[in-house]
């Protein structure tokens, strides 16, 4: 398993982690993702372990609770082995402080946290939603508490825009309050729209991406096929209106260009999928689900091998989309300086192309060029 760091941390990560979402699944959208009970997760953790996944992400709200409590049984004994991610934010009940970043939330949150899963810190505590209605000085501040008490290492965010990252980002440097590391976000072949802003952030800022639903909420298994009904197995029965939408001519266009690289490596289609994703930038760790055994043995068989430029081209070319305002007319001139390319090289700048948590001239990053 390849390790890279988590944005411009010093926390390596595996390329591949595993998510927890289907373990002790209950009500009608975690329950469809799976059940998984202790001993079960147990026996994928030791595949995980096996493979050289540590990493395994969960959060308060994945079955009110009952996810993190199955993770803390599946690691109990080997807690030094993992690195425990979990999410905090989204509400847990319906009083007035159960959900949001304030002050008593996070630090209720966080204790939660660490009795269910059974520990006395947590690797990466990740705010699953921005908080408009708490001052963002707030938010840090308890959470530099909470990594000043040793309650956790690495911090992180999840579903923020633009501007409330860069706020956040913007605030922590001021204020000398730790920064974000990671920010947990939805990327696939089939919803690109993280590239246009979001990942330029990344770049510049250094927060790497742990991409969640790379099969873009189930579509891209190989079972949803032009012309043909859904399977009645497909959870997407139950779920599909809780994630991201995707129009069918799309989903199929990427699809058909997936099956031709299918028959060309003799890999799956969600092998190619998690594939394409491993070499996008920013990308510092993939987040997987499973079931079952089988599912996670056929998912971790999305390393150890590269896609050719050919192939990347092939899968950037049916999964791109026109960029929403005001990105599309940035990548229109992308397109033009492609087809017309200057008779002259332009003299190298005096300043750095690039630039890391906001020192020196920055550049627009294209992803379809990436």
């Amino acid at each position: 398993m390849e390790y890279r760091r988590l944005g411009t941390s010093g926390l390596k990560v595996p390329a591949l982690s595993f998510g927890a979402g289907t373990f002790g699944g209950q009500g009608p959208l975690f329950g469809a993702w799976g059940n998984t009970d202790a001993r079960e997760a147990r026996r994928l953790v030791d595949i995980c372990l096996d493979a050289g996944i540590t990493m395994f992400d969960t959060a308060d709200v994945y079955s009110s609770g009952a996810s993190e409590e199955v993770l803390g049984e599946a690691i109990k004994g080997r807690r030094d082995q993992v690195i425990v991610s979990t999410k905090t934010g989204l509400p847990m009940g319906d009083g007035p402080g159960d959900a949001g970043s304030s002050r008593s939330r996070l630090i209720t949150a966080c204790e939660d946290a660490l009795r269910r899963l059974g520990t006395d810190y947590i690797d990466l505590f990740q705010l699953h939603a921005f908080d408009a209605g708490t001052p963002i000085e707030e938010v840090l501040s308890t959470l530099d508490d909470l990594v000043r008490a040793g309650k956790v290492r690495y911090l992180g965010i999840s579903n923020f825009s633009g501007w409330q990252a860069m706020k956040s980002l913007a605030s922590a440097e001021r204020y000398g309050h730790p920064r974000y590391a990671a920010h947990q976000v939805y990327y696939s072949l089939i919803g690109r729209d993280y590239e246009w802003e979001l990942m330029p952030l990344g770049l510049d800022q250094g927060l790497g991406a742990l991409v969640w639903s790379p099969l873009g909420w189930g579509r891209l298994t190989g079972k949803v096929r032009r012309g043909q009904p859904l399977p009645a197995s497909s959870r997407l029965h139950h779920t599909a209106d809780y994630g991201p939408p995707v129009e069918d001519e799309h989903l199929y266009r990427v699809v058909d260009a997936l099956d031709e690289i299918a028959q060309e490596t003799g890999k799956s289609i969600p092998q190619i999928a998690i594939n394409w994703l491993l070499h996008r930038p920013t990308v510092s760790s993939v987040i997987i689900g499973a079931r079952n055994e089988n599912q996670l043995r056929q998912n971790l068989g999305a390393v150890g091998w590269t896609l050719t430029p050919d192939q990347m081209a092939k899968l950037d070319a049916a999964s791109g989309k026109t960029a929403p305002y005001p990105y599309f007319p940035y990548q229109r001139q992308e397109g033009f300086a492609r087809l017309n390319p200057p008779a002259v090289a332009p003299p190298p700048t005096a300043q750095p192309a690039s630039r890391t948590r906001g020192h020196g001239p920055s550049r627009r990053i294209d992803p379809q060029r990436c």
